[in-house]
């Protein structure tokens, strides 16, 4: 039997136009701007004009990630039209793909099989151009810090202490980096430089973060781009380059409504990467799915102990929000690759295997429960080669730490193979929570990573390099140790170290650099060989992406 490919699926879907999907998601005309029949944006104000009771949250995450895959985004689509199925009124809330993941090794991130976003090619690729908006307020101010040096320099930069880097969304390691200002005194001042993703970009985290044009141009003042030579910062405010940026941002932060195959609303708003940046969609897509529905369902990037830790702990605290549910996803393919299992012999059954790698899942399950004091349910994307021992023995697991697991089929099914998922997730909605974050902000920083460290990777502590001792010296003088932490960390592992799977215990995470992002808000701690601009692979999913003469395009999975 020949399977459609993801992209084949999403192009034989019937698309509704975006008016209707603006209909059924309570959104007036009026605030709606069109990009095409099937794509639109919705004007932020619409937040201050509705007295609508915001629905209840629900936040999809996953074990740690394999090369088996999970499945969280196309859980949450799934989820979100099996929600639909049993009645109810939902939203979905996701991040934008990258371009660089996108031509890299996922070949886009849309959902997949029969629980996707669509338009599938547009949302992957160009979109409404929100990175593009992003990528060039970057990258002004990049050029307004070099030009200010370069006209005189009133402010006094020292050029050896510029942290502020050129962005680009694509993987290109040969930007990392680079030596610019070459060619004489006209083209510039000479100095080391680099490029970041766009994705990695302060500006994405802010744009994320931000609850209102105001807000956002307050957060881009703040960003500190170089120390002057007497070690005080240099901030975006200082060089006059705010109006101008929140120019180039102001339609983009307006949060794109899109749907899924079955016609649920989707925002599909921001994109920071959860190893570098903390993970999660926009601050507002994640309110207006809230106020114009009764469950808004949205996701986090890479595994719980990433993304949902800084959608917890980061954007939860900034914005305010209480997730009513939380849902872990996993499969038993990944389960088993934690346990020792290679890639090739996982469609065979092998519990001694699935019984080693189950820790990891039970590690995220009870930091939900019993750090974050969250409702949980385990939900397994089941897969053909899985048999009824493996699936038994991951409830008989779960079912001790109190929590249910509920079999998801939504790649095959749609939104019903996720209606059990969405029964459990009304039930535990129902529930009281008692949320709390994993730490409090009153802490230093080193007391905050530890705290982390320690709480929800289960390691035994952490050692801070001499680079990172001196950085996090200084950034307490200047005021900044109230902040809380984004942890900059390999997606593979609980540790900083890829290739302890599983639930490593014993470990120490060793943090080489801290630095601060001002405008966002928060500290981020480096670890391991963490890179904000990542490389292309041996064979890119480039490689398979075409269009033809009629404009179709092929290769994006």
């Amino acid at each position: 039997m020949a399977f459609l490919t993801d992209i084949e699926i999403a192009q034989a879907a019937k698309m509704q136009p975006i008016t209707e999907i603006a209909k059924v998601a309570g959104v007036d005309e009026q605030y709606l701007e069109q990009y095409g029949k099937y794509k639109a944006k919705v004007d932020y104000s619409l937040l201050n004009d509705s007295d609508r009771k915001d629905g209840k949250l629900i936040l999809v995450t996953a074990i740690t990630p394999t090369p088996a895959g999970e499945g969280k985004t196309t859980t949450t689509i799934g989820l979100a039209d099996g929600m639909r199925k049993i009645g109810k009124n939902c939203a979905v809330a996701l991040r934008e793909p990258s371009l660089g993941p996108v031509f890299g090794i996922k070949g886009g991130a849309t959902g997949g099989g029969y629980a996707q976003v669509v338009p599938m090619e547009d949302i992957n690729l160009h979109f409404t151009g929100d990175f593009h908006a992003i990528g060039a307020a970057n990258n002004l101010l990049a050029a307004m810090l070099d030009n200010h040096i370069y006209q005189g320099n009133a402010l006094n930069i020292d050029p050896r202490r510029i942290t502020w880097k050129r962005c680009v969304d694509m993987n290109d390691r040969q930007l990392r980096y680079v030596t610019d200002g070459l060619g004489g005194r006209v083209n510039g001042v000479p100095r080391e430089d680099g490029f970041d993703i766009t994705v990695a970009s302060e500006i994405m985290a802010v744009f994320c973060l931000a609850n209102s044009i105001s807000d956002l141009k307050e957060r881009l003042a703040r960003i500190v781009v170089a120390y002057t030579y007497d070690e005080k910062p240099v901030t975006a405010g200082d060089l006059n380059a705010v109006g101008a940026m929140a120019a180039l941002l102001k339609d983009a932060l307006k949060p794109n409504l899109v749907q899924t195959l079955e016609g649920t609303p989707a925002f599909v708003h921001g994109g920071p990467f959860a190893n570098i940046a903390h993970g999660c969609n926009s601050v507002i897509a994640t309110k207006m799915a809230m106020r114009l529905s009764d469950y808004a369902i949205t996701e986090a990037g890479f595994g719980a102990d990433l993304g949902a830790e800084k959608f917890l702990d980061i954007k939860c605290r900034y914005a305010g929000l209480t997730p009513s549910a939380v849902v872990v996803v996993a499969t038993v393919r990944a389960l088993k690759m934690h346990g020792g299992t290679p890639k090739t012999e996982l469609g065979t059954e092998n519990l001694e295997s699935l019984e080693k790698g189950i820790p990891n899942l039970l590690r995220h399950v009870s930091n939900i429960k019993n750090v974050y004091k969250l409702p949980c349910v385990v939900a397994v994307n089941r897969f053909p080669t899985d048999t009824d021992a493996e699936i038994e023995l991951v409830i008989e697991k779960c079912r001790a730490l109190g929590v249910n697991v509920v079999l998801s089929t939504v790649w095959a099914d749609g939104g019903n193979g996720g209606v059990a998922l969405a029964e459990e997730v009304v039930r535990l909605c129902e529930e009281e929570n008692d949320f709390s974050f994993s730490y409090e902000l009153d802490g230093t920083i080193e007391e905050k990573i530890e705290t982390i460290v320690r709480r929800v990777y289960g390691g035994e502590g952490v050692t801070f390099a001499p680079a990172a001792k001196k950085e996090i010296a200084k950034l307490a003088s200047l005021g900044f140790d109230h902040l809380p932490v984004c942890m900059a960390k390999t997606q593979y592992s609980f540790s900083d170290d890829a290739t302890k799977l599983g639930a490593p215990e014993g470990f120490t995470v060793t943090v080489r650099n801290v630095k601060v992002s001002a405008g966002a808000g928060f500290i981020v701690a480096l670890t391991g060989d963490i890179m904000t601009m990542p490389g292309l692979p041996k064979v890119p999913a480039a490689n398979r992406i075409d269009v033809d003469e009629n404009g179709k395009i092929s290769g994006l999975f």
